[in-house]
């Protein structure tokens, strides 16, 4: 069964499977350890849950049957991360949670969720009040700034770049940047020729899910002369979950970067 926004458990569950690395790490927040029994093999944080829980495969290509073993009385999914047809097939034996996060507010609402499903509730209204608290002040300072338009790239060969309708897109412009192509969808390929014509100030590398380094950094640059390119943190833009506590912070110490380049 898939859980809409209404539905309730009418239990707390006890045998959570997480099919979302940035759901795992939430429920890591929200104190979850005997409860979350399965994750991913992307489910890097927290790293003693990476090490020692169950592993039932990718996002992409979930092992049905390991799951099926495991017996969870809650699975949680995520629309865009995960294969529909891998999680309906979960669905008609196990209770499962569909959460679409498009853009920060969706994340808040995504967490209050979770905390409602599984018994965290206050624990989970107190952090998203951190993290509303934390993003307001980090958009407040940088709003009064020259807010500089960037271009975030997720994929090499093609070269892809975030539309406005993503989540990604949102945590930019909340931590005080312009996306230079907002008004395309989803994950358009571009090309240079498109960066350059962009009127971007900033190219940021993202560290996922392609793996940009320093030799990348250098390629880059040959082709958008005048561009400021920087690597910058994947998980920091992308993860939303409990990740959101840490990432003002990151983002106030990337504006200071960019000022000093």
């Amino acid at each position: 069964m898939i859980l809409s926004s209404t539905d309730q458990l009418g239990y707390i569950p006890k045998r959570i499977v997480s099919l979302v690395p940035s759901q795992t790490e939430l429920l890591h927040y929200l104190s979850l350890e005997t409860e979350t029994i399965g994750i991913t093999k992307f489910c890097i944080h927290p790293d003693t849950w990476f090490r020692n829980k169950t592993r039932i495969g990718g996002t992409k290509n979930v092992n049905i049957e390991k799951v099926k073993e495991l017996k969870p009385d809650l699975i949680i999914a995520n629309k865009e991360e995960n294969v529909k047809e891998q999680v309906n097939i979960l669905a008609q034996q196990f209770p499962t949670w569909v959460t679409d996060v498009n853009c920060l507010e969706d994340s808040f609402a995504m967490i209050s969720d979770i905390g409602q499903l599984t018994g965290k509730e206050m624990e989970a209204v107190g952090l998203v009040g951190m993290c509303r608290k934390l993003f307001d002040l980090l958009y407040k300072e940088n709003i009064l700034n020259n807010i500089p338009s960037a271009t975030y790239i997720i994929w090499k060969n093609p070269i892809m770049t975030i539309g406005g309708d993503t989540f990604i897109s949102s945590v930019l412009e909340k931590a005080g940047f312009r996306n230079s192509f907002k008004n395309l969808n989803r994950y358009p390929e571009i090309t240079m020729e498109d960066i350059n014509n962009s009127g971007c100030d900033m190219v940021f590398l993202s560290s996922e899910p392609y793996p940009f380094s320093q030799k990348h950094i250098d390629e880059f640059s040959r082709q958008l002369p005048g561009k400021k390119i920087m690597l910058v943190d994947g998980e920091m833009f992308s993860w939303y979950g409990s990740r959101l506590l840490a990432a003002p912070a990151y983002f106030q110490k990337l504006h200071a970067e960019i000022r000093k380049l």
